[in-house]
């Protein structure tokens, strides 16, 4: 008998709920079997799962822009985040008990069958190659339905909550991609063997990193540091780690791109009217040339629209499509290519602290508006603690403070913390330990894992 040809793949299972659990995934597409699957939303998937899915995510989205609403809508957004809230880690303790959230999502898997159609028909012709997951449900499923080979579960928070370790955490088989050393060190407390924790960095665009030796990062960095350092500050102060980081044939001598302000929504289109302020605020520096400003609606054709108006109502009809640019995708998987692609003349990014925290690892530092949810509210502590984000001054006048921070060069150093201290090589880091590639990448050196 022929033997049978290994395959040099992994499954990579995400799931349609913001763009948190998509955008991890998308950045590992090259090594995905057959494609990244969205187990909400495959083609096969039955009528009545999908509705089951697709109640969570509105109801997800509804409440998440609700919490802009005074009062009443902060009030039905903080019970719901109370389900998921983050216990604090400190004094260290043992936090592996399980909890209702937990109870409810083996319900869904053991008496409603979700995700049984997916393993049992989809994924039963390769169930020998590693299967990589971005959302803890489909991780969960795997063990239960008896998926052979093994199950990663990448974490896409600077911290995470219990719901995201099994009810028998000892027991479980399920190894986790940790993407930084607090990860690695709640993962312990939540009662997961060591063996099975990783840490790996999150999985950052290839496309924006330009392989092992960060040929593309480093020149995008070095070019975004000649804008947002026009007084040369951080450069005389720090000009010899800038160069010994970069390389000195890095930064340019020259503008290679005008000062570039990049505003990103979240999935389900929250804070888009602080985008409108913000352009409101930059007309006369718009006007100037003095910087250019994107906003990044996702795929959302509403939040698209919203932007367009904001930019006629702020006097800036013409700039639309130059200096003022809107970024939508038809799919998530468009829209993903044409930010990543939107970043590398990006020089700062203003966004809620979601996922798109570790993106500092790119040298983007970030402009922290209003966080949604507790694990956003760990990731501005992240940020923060490594000094590569900062929480948004009032949009009405960011004409004013942006500028500021500009000149001083202080977002210049931002950008550099970011780039030193976030850990950048996730991508290459996960692909190698799933194919079995390097086996180097397990644990974390205990020096470093008090870091937040």
């Amino acid at each position: 008998m022929p033997r049978k040809k290994r395959i040099n793949k992994a499954w990579v299972l995400t799931v349609d709920m913001g763009y948190g659990h998509q955008r991890p995934a998308h950045a590992l597409r090259d090594i995905a079997y057959k494609g990244v699957i969205t187990v909400n939303d495959y083609p096969g998937i039955p009528a009545a799962e999908k509705e089951s899915w697709n109640d969570s995510r509105k109801g997800y989205e509804w409440i998440s822009r609700m919490k802009s609403k005074p009062v009443i809508g902060q009030a039905l957004f903080d019970i719901f985040d109370k389900i998921q809230e983050i216990p604090s880690f400190y004094p260290r303790r043992d936090l592996s008990r399980s909890n209702l959230q937990l109870a409810h999502t083996y319900r869904l898997i053991e008496k409603d069958g979700l995700c049984k159609h997916l393993f049992q028909k989809v994924l039963s012709e390769q169930q020998d190659i590693p299967l990589i997951c971005t959302f803890f449900l489909p991780a969960f499923a795997a063990e239960i339905y008896g998926y052979q080979g093994d199950i990663y579960l990448q974490i896409c928070d600077a911290d995470m909550a219990r719901t995201w370790v099994p009810r028998d955490p000892k027991k479980s088989r399920i190894k986790y991609l940790a993407p930084n050393p607090r990860v690695v060190e709640r993962l312990k407390l939540y009662g997961v063997n060591e063996e099975n924790i990783f840490f790996t960095g999150f999985p950052l665009p290839k496309e924006n990193i330009g392989g092992e030796d960060q040929k593309i990062l480093k020149k995008d960095i070095g070019a975004r540091i000649y804008n947002l350092d026009p007084n040369h500050n951080t450069q005389h102060k720090f000009g010899h780690i800038i160069s010994y980081h970069l390389g000195s044939k890095n930064i340019p001598k020259r503008a290679t791109h005008p000062l570039t302000l990049t505003f990103a929504v979240g999935g389900a289109g929250a804070q888009q009217e602080i985008g409108a302020q913000v352009l409101k605020s930059l007309k006369a520096k718009i006007l100037k040339g003095s910087i250019d400003v994107n906003l990044v609606a996702g795929s959302r054709q509403e939040v698209a629209d919203y932007f367009k108006a904001a930019a006629k109502d702020a006097g800036l009809s013409k700039e639309l499509g130059e200096s003022v640019k809107v970024i939508i995708g038809k799919t998530k998987a468009d829209y993903f290519d044409l930010f990543n692609k939107a970043l590398r003349t990006t020089d700062v990014l203003w966004t809620k602290p979601s996922e798109l925290s570790f993106y500092v690892g790119l040298g983007l530092p970030i402009i922290m508006s209003p966080s949604v949810g507790s694990q956003e509210d760990f990731n501005r502590v992240w940020l923060k603690t490594i000094a590569a984000g900062i929480t948004q001054g009032d949009p009405r006048y960011t004409d004013e403070w942006l500028f500021d921070w500009i000149n001083s060069g202080w977002l210049a150093r931002a950008a550099i913390n970011g780039f030193v201290e976030a850990p950048i090589m996730g991508t290459y880091t996960i692909e190698k330990l799933v194919l079995g590639k390097s086996k180097k990448n397990k644990g974390i050196s205990p020096e470093s894992t008090s870091a937040v």
